[in-house]
């Protein structure tokens, strides 16, 4: 498994990819997709360092994460993990279809993963857990698992890769896993936050309870692998080798490859973020090996659901994919993160709808953010030349606004904590609708033509509204980054300062009199359907008709 590596002070941030093995990007800023994310070439290990912040302090513990790439504005110190699979059947399989020369390439990813596993492989051989026995069952190439007859569809199909399983018999190595029944049984029920959302817990718990049976752990038909230590005929389980990728990844280049050093440098995990469709191997297998090998179990693992396409998971096997490049060439990455982290929860599956999308998108970026800044700068350039006359803290004064907006704060870092990520989304825009109820109330552009008191309680009403967007800016940032930027620099920041925020900055009082705005521009364009497209055309030819406008702008109430 290549694997990444990275040292950076975030947000948890997503575009939830695939499910299990990633290829590794090491952004130095928060917008991310899965597909920029260069794979690295076979049997070569990517590896980026991302040093944000330098202190003379004692680091932290590490927060160690692995696979897709969610990050924190925490002040932690985050690795994290992600990589490809070199090792396997189906890895040579593709490699011969696309008439690939086997000895050119090196039959592991790195020499230090090697060592790691051959070091794990010696510790669970030591412990009594391995043994040589033959097995027979139906196999599935594309999963690299035997399945249960009970579990396959018509034909013997994978339900998954809704391809035929083929019988195979082999002489193995094999895993003594039903030995940590009862220790495994115990992990779960002391531990129920082990394995999330709950409803993965119960699909494991299930798994569990019904009998744990020993799993082979060679190959003796796969030459694709690092040869078991003790039988060069036999390959280790692509599984076997992959999972170990996660202690691997943590050791520097140069410094000794073993197993005890790896775990020494940041193990164990505090979360696994798998694909559903391997729960199995990260929250059953995975656990029973570290058992046997004397090494601390991850502190959580988060099965996410898939988006489905026709009722059925999308995969480049199954040739029903979602380009994600030309979703982003289309919408703009903001647009997509944050619609499938709004629109999906977390953990559970979602099928895509573009008209659902382009709605959600509009609605939200468009009105309920874009509109709400523009119509306030607009305001704030007319009547205050567009420099904030009382600092924010002043202005909210006795304002039920700032005391709503602080404990709604609150509550979305709970939920990006907890991975519910789509509930910290609906939090966040509700901090919006309550910007524009409030402005809608106060009616500024009203009190400004009074003059006087009423005048200056304006100013402070534009003040109390900047403010909010500016929280609003910081906390959304996980979700759209480059949305979040825009906002923050024409509240009159850098984007030095903008790269610099921690969660702690979205305290109401960052705002200042004297602080000048930039000039407001539309920080997200509406998305026009071929509906709009026409209305607008219907609309110019008729006389006195009002344009419709393509892109949301400035607009006074």
């Amino acid at each position: 498994m290549a694997a990444g590596r990275a040292f950076l002070r975030a947000a948890p941030s997503s575009l939830a990819a695939g499910a299990g093995r990633f290829a590794f990007a090491c952004p130095t800023a928060l917008p991310l997709t899965a597909a920029a994310a260069a794979a690295t070439g076979p049997h070569r290990r990517g590896r980026g360092r991302c040093y944000c912040s330098a202190s003379d302090a004692p680091p932290p513990p590490p927060y160690v994460l692995t696979t897709p790439l969610y990050y924190r504005l925490l002040d932690k110190r985050v690795v994290f993990i992600t990589g490809t699979d070199e090792h396997g059947e189906k890895i040579a399989t593709s490699a011969e279809a696309c008439d690939i020369e086997y000895d050119k390439f090196i039959r592991t990813t790195d020499r230090k993963h090697e060592a790691v596993v051959n070091d794990f492989y010696s510790r669970v051989l030591d412990s009594g857990d391995i043994y040589r026995a033959d097995y027979e069952g139906l196999y599935c190439v594309s999963c690299e698992e035997y399945k249960d007859e009970k579990e396959l569809g018509e034909n013997k199909c994978c339900p998954v890769h809704l391809k035929p399983c083929v019988p195979r018999k082999e002489d193995n190595y094999f895993f003594a896993l039903s030995k940590y029944q009862h220790q495994l049984e115990d992990l779960l029920t002391k531990n129920p936050n082990f394995v999330r959302p709950s409803h993965r817990l119960n699909e494991v718990q299930g798994w569990v309870k019904s009998g744990l049976r020993d799993f082979s752990i060679s190959r003796a038909s796969v030459e694709w692998g690092i040869p078991v230590p003790n039988d060069t005929k036999q390959t280790i389980y692509v599984w076997f080798d992959a999972l170990l990728g996660y202690i691997s990844a943590l050791l520097d280049d140069g410094e000794k490859a073993s197993l005890q050093q790896a775990v020494e440098r940041g193990w164990p995990a505090s979360l696994h973020l798998i694909g559903k469709d391997i729960l199995r191997f990260h929250a059953v297998y995975w656990p029973a090996m570290l058992m046997s090998a004397g090494i601390s179990v991850p502190d959580a693992v988060f099965g996410h659901g898939f988006l489905t396409k026709d009722g059925m998971k999308m995969g480049k096997s199954l040739g029903n994919t979602l380009e994600p490049k030309d979703l982003v060439n289309r919408f703009g990455v903001d647009a997509v993160r944050y619609f499938f982290l709004r629109e999906v929860e977390f953990g559970n599956d979602g099928d895509y709808s573009e008209e659902r999308f382009i709605n959600i998108v509009n609605a939200h970026l468009a009105n309920t953010i874009g509109n709400l800044l523009n119509r306030t700068l607009g305001l704030l350039k007319k009547n205050c030349k567009s420099t904030l006359a009382f600092d924010s803290i002043a202005a909210a004064d006795g304002i039920s606004l700032k005391d709503n907006v602080e404990n709604l704060v609150d509550k979305a870092k709970d939920q990006f904590e907890n991975l519910l990520l789509s509930s910290a989304c609906e939090t966040l825009m509700e901090i919006g609708n309550l910007g524009n109820l409030y402005i809608d109330e106060q009616a500024p552009w009203s009190c400004f033509k009074q003059g006087g008191e009423s005048a200056e309680k304006a100013a402070k009403d534009l003040v109390i509204i900047l403010e909010t967007m500016r929280i609003i800016a910081i906390a959304l940032s996980p979700i759209t980054p480059s949305l979040s930027l825009r906002i923050y620099t024409q509240l009159g920041f850098t984007e030095d300062q903008f790269r610099t925020l921690r969660w702690e900055d979205t305290k109401w009082g960052g705002l200042k009199a004297g602080q000048v705005m930039m000039e407001p521009k539309p920080v997200f364009a509406r998305i026009e359907t071929e509906t709009d497209e026409k209305d607008q055309s219907s609309s110019k030819a008729t006389k006195g008709g009002k344009k419709k406008a393509r892109s949301q702008g400035l607009v006074e109430a």
